[in-house]
């Protein structure tokens, strides 16, 4: 026989012998995957269970809106949901991690241990009443959800619970955890959560986010890194008329470390975002102030980078000081957060429940509104997202330009992660804005929330009846993920919870906040207890609804 013709029967018996070995090991994760026969039943039980539970998932986003609570202020909040969920038999701890509005709910028992989470903090100054496509206040100045953290919730609890019955009734071992982002606005919340160990026994975490679609992603995202810092300087006072040569002024530190920041900006790298603002400034004007402060956000790509700006920052802060003549008293960081990664196989699970749930049924009234407010502030006036986006990812980042951030990264650098993306406002808003609360009491935030909760729910089924996924989200965490990356916390050891940061602002608003939390047993929506006429517009646009 020739040689050639051996040894390709050779090769063929190596490939066919290594194909062999293959299948067994192919198969045990298809029939893992494929293992318990009630999953596609169950599926389609927790649909209808879902929207049967449509009413509690409005009045916990109209709930949560009328409360308007900003960061670690979120103790309606709390006492509302944890309430709900005692009721529902889960053991409730509250002031976690040194956070009086931190809480976690738990049920069930054994493995897999997935965790639901999602933010509850409000904006400042974005009081709007709900469904009018026009700025109008609730409360002149008041807080605001102008970025609609009071609707996830609504997604977890109610897909919670759905799935807490079934796993009742059929006897499946697992461990649901419920908690929130306490004060995600101010990057103050997960980090501690983190460190304290609230994630040391999970094996997923399902995030939920409120947005103009129905989406999810892997990979590596293009969420910035953060430290949020704040430099207090200590100088010397003095009668500012009378004598101002005897003092030592700790505004000039704090004005010249905020123009030193300002020249250093040109020569750093475009991607980064850095912003600040002067909490105090002096007490009046005729004493030369002996204490200011200035609390930066540094944004980057990653830890490395961000840690470099936040070096720089302390750089810039000791030469404010040594031209004044005064001192830095403290540099405390008040917050921090990683960029997210997040879980390849869970995230192809969520989308192929994403797709079998679809989005919303926008009526005109939605469409209506939505069309409003983007006519309002000069945007194309399109309406609301009708498609699903197609699934993407990255196990590196791509062109990394700079943006916003959510701790949420902390916890995908620790467990296994994904956020869901549900359709609860209406795109082209400007974010962090009274116009991102007009939809959040509305058919629009309550139809998206109950879509969201679908999929959260379905998700949640695929991880407790398939091991294989759970084993699959891991092996990606461990072999693609944190092969090369390693967590560290930007927070130090010493540092806290600085759970007064909005005391003072909620102590001003929450007693005319307090006459119009919505009370359900009197009025079917918020809506309607404030007699809106869902939608106001100003003019009503024209449009052929949403195209996008």
């Amino acid at each position: 026989m020739p040689t050639a013709r051996l040894l390709s029967r050779t090769r063929r018996a190596c490939l066919l012998a290594a194909a062999c070995a293959l299948l067994p090991a192919a198969l045990t994760a298809q029939s893992a995957r494929r293992a318990d026969p009630r999953l596609a039943k169950l599926k389609a039980e927790a649909l209808t269970m879902v929207d049967a539970d449509a009413k509690r998932v409005q009045e916990i986003v109209d709930m949560l809106f009328s409360f308007s609570e900003l960061g670690f202020e979120e103790m309606e909040t709390m006492r509302y949901l944890t309430g709900m969920l005692e009721k529902e038999g889960f053991s409730i701890e509250r002031g976690v991690s040194g956070m009086p509005s931190a809480w976690i709910a738990r049920w069930g028992s054994g493995k897999p241990v997935i965790t639901l989470g999602s933010d509850v903090d409000g904006i400042p100054q974005a009081s709007q009443k709900p469904g009018v496509a026009y700025r109008d206040p609730l409360i002149e100045g008041g807080p605001g959800h102008g970025e609609g953290h009071n609707s996830g919730q609504a997604v977890n609890v109610a897909a919670a619970i759905a799935v807490k019955k079934l796993m009742e009734r059929e006897k499946i071992q697992g461990t649901l955890v419920l908690w929130p982002g306490v004060a995600e606005e101010l990057m103050a919340g997960k980090a501690f959560l983190v460190r304290d160990g609230l994630f040391k026994d999970a094996d997923v975490a399902l995030f939920t986010h409120v947005s103009n679609d129905l989406g999810v992603s892997w990979g590596q995202s293009n969420q910035a890194a953060l430290i949020s810092a704040e430099f207090k300087f200590q100088g010397t006072s003095a009668h500012a008329a009378g004598g101002p040569w005897r003092g030592k002024s700790a505004l000039d530190a704090v004005m010249l470390m905020a123009s030193g920041w300002e020249y250093r900006r040109e020569h750093l790298r475009l991607a980064q975002r850095s912003h600040y603002v002067i909490r105090d400034g002096g007490d009046q004007p005729n004493v030369v102030p002996s204490t200011a402060s200035i609390w930066f956000y540094f944004r980057e790509q990653d830890y490395p980078r961000t840690m470099e700006l936040f070096e720089i920052g302390q750089q810039i802060a000791k030469g404010a000081a040594m031209m004044t003549d005064t001192k830095v008293d403290t540099v405390r960081i008040l917050g921090s957060g990683w960029s997210a990664h997040f879980s390849k196989p869970i995230a192809e699970a969520t989308y192929a429940n994403i797709q079998k749930v679809g989005m919303p049924a926008w009526d005109e009234k939605d469409l209506t509104l939505a069309r409003g407010i983007q006519q309002e502030l000069g945007q194309p006036a399109f309406g609301l997202s009708t498609q699903l986006n197609p699934l993407r990812g990255s196990e590196t980042s791509q062109n990394f330009t700079g943006g916003g951030s959510d701790d949420i990264g902390d916890v995908s650098w620790n467990v296994p992660t994904i956020t869901l993306r549900y359709p609860s406002n209406i795109p082209g808003l400007p974010g962090h804005n009274w116009a991102n609360s007009i939809a959040m009491a509305t058919p629009i935030a309550h139809k998206g929330a109950v879509a969201g909760a679908k999929v959260q729910a379905l998700t949640m089924l695929d991880l407790l009846l398939t091991p294989q996924l759970v084993a699959d989200a891991w092996t990606y965490f461990r072999d693609v993920q944190t092969k090369d990356v390693k967590y560290q916390p930007f927070i130090r050891p010493s540092d806290r919870p600085v759970a007064d940061l909005n005391a003072d602002v909620m102590n001003r608003f929450r007693p005319e906040l307090r006459k119009l939390y919505y009370d359900p047993t009197r009025f079917g929506t918020y809506l309607e207890q404030l007699g809106i006429t869902y939608p106001t517009v100003r003019t009503p646009a024209t449009g052929s609804g949403g195209t996008r």
